[in-house]
């Protein structure tokens, strides 16, 4: 939809956290008179304060808060929806005429740029900001956008034919999308997010948007390993590249990049097929990949501490991520803090993963910690096989005491919880934040005592 169609439309924006803010920003910006009809679950008071501010100051806006903020939605002819309001909440609140879009919708169908979009299970962050780096260092007029960079919609007044977009796109921005970018990079897919998608066929088609609406001028990057994107991409009518993982070696060693296991290697190895849709000299590649720095919460070095190495991977919320920082830390790695929120997911391969491993203390987190330990135990009960110690954990601190307590110099302790954060945690960052703060707040309190 043009922008200059929203001009007589009555439009609600739906969800006002940082894509919400944008979106009537931009909107705001656009159409100085018009009135919009912003609404969230949240009261007022729950707010971030720079949604309280924006409110307070604005003019012409009509204003729905709390439980009950989906039931004026069938008054409203236009609904811009924030990705993290689930269709099943509200489409029971919608009539069939109405037109439900997004800021990654109007950005798609507004952009006189390029659009490269990277999406997955996993690794679409490390992914979209080693292509940016590459790009920028190459000198092209690159930007990082959607979940990892700036809001989206701030670009448009501004974009220009020349402009290079790296949209990472999760699979709720994609559920809504009715056209794919000029570049297409898929990753991985196996189930997650299946509270809000309600099954994995449904997950599955919402990221098949990435591709699903490409022409024969565009390209789509893909893992040919993975069932699923082998399966997607054949909805695509654009040029298919497949991730060429033994290809990096001719680019870089692997020496020079911080992880040799495949999961790290397919991000850099879809980094290296994009930059060479723009024939990039495999010079300035190789200085993009050495440079790149690990993101904070993906298997992330926090530090040597009473000579035992921490790794927080607090961004792994299902059981594949968690199985490879596994296999990426090796016969080291003795010690692992898992568990969380429960979304019904199996936790059968990481059993095994964890019994063919060198993990001789679990440290376990409610509700999926019982769920994971009893996977385990049955596991190893049928195999005649020795089970690792357990430990269940309440807190944070609680979680980093056992591991200091039951690892030993030269060991690894990795975060890695295979489940989503809420209930002990706020999101993934507070509990990766909270993992670091632990580490390095116990670890220094033993040397001051000695």
């Amino acid at each position: 939809m043009a922008i200059d169609d929203l001009r007589d439309k009555k439009i609600l924006i739906l969800g006002l956290a940082r894509e919400g803010r944008d979106t009537l920003n931009f909107l705001r910006r656009k159409f100085p008179e018009k009135v919009f009809a912003i609404g969230d679950r949240l009261n007022f008071d729950s707010l971030e304060k720079e949604t309280q501010k924006i409110i307070e100051s604005a003019k012409n806006l009509k204003l729905y808060l709390g439980p009950d903020y989906l039931t004026v939605a069938k008054n409203y002819n236009l609904i811009v929806k924030s990705p993290g309001i689930p269709p099943a909440v509200l489409n029971p609140f919608l009539t069939e005429k109405q037109i439900i879009t997004s800021q990654t919708e109007i950005f798609f169908e507004n952009c006189p740029g390029k659009i490269i979009g990277v999406t997955g299970t996993k690794g679409k962050s490390t992914t979209a900001s080693l292509i940016y780096q590459i790009l920028k260092k190459a000198g092209l007029k690159v930007h990082l956008i959607g979940n990892i960079g700036t809001p989206v919609l701030a670009f448009l007044a501004k974009a220009k034919e020349n402009d290079i977009f790296i949209y990472e796109l999760s699979s709720q921005q994609l559920s809504t999308l009715h056209q794919s970018p000029h570049i297409a990079v898929l990753l991985n897919i196996f189930p997650e997010h299946l509270d809000y998608h309600q099954s994995f066929p449904e997950y599955v088609k919402a990221k098949s948007n990435i591709c699903r609406f490409q022409k024969k001028t565009d390209y789509l990057i893909y893992s040919a390993k993975n069932p699923t994107t082998k399966k997607i991409a054949k909805l695509s009518a654009a040029n298919k590249i497949p991730i060429n993982i033994p290809a990096v070696k001719k680019i870089i060693s692997r020496k020079e990049i911080p992880f040799e296991a495949d999961f790290y290697l397919l991000n850099v190895a879809a980094a290296i097929a994009v930059a060479k849709i723009f024939k990039i000299p495999a010079k300035i590649v190789k200085e993009g990949i050495k440079t790149f720095k690990p993101l904070p919460h993906r298997l992330e070095f926090v530090g040597n501490y009473r000579g035992i190495d921490f790794y927080n991977d607090s961004l792994a919320t299902s059981s594949m991520p968690t199985i490879a920082a596994i296999d990426a830390l090796g016969e080291k790695l003795t010690t692992l803090i898992a568990g969380g929120f429960d979304r019904g997911l199996s936790y059968k391969e990481l059993a095994q993963e964890i019994l063919k491993s060198k993990i001789k203390t679990l440290i376990l987190f409610p509700t999926t910690g019982k769920r994971i330990w009893e996977e385990i135990t049955n596991n190893a009960n049928r195999r005649k096989q020795k089970l690792p110690q357990s430990f269940f954990a309440k807190s944070m601190e609680e979680a980093v005491k056992l591991a200091y307590q039951f690892s030993k110099k030269g060991e690894i302790c990795l975060l890695s919880c295979a489940s989503a954060s809420f209930g002990l945690f706020k999101d993934y960052k507070e509990r990766g934040d909270l993992f670091k703060k632990n580490v390095k707040k116990l670890g220094s309190a033993r040397k001051k005592t000695k």
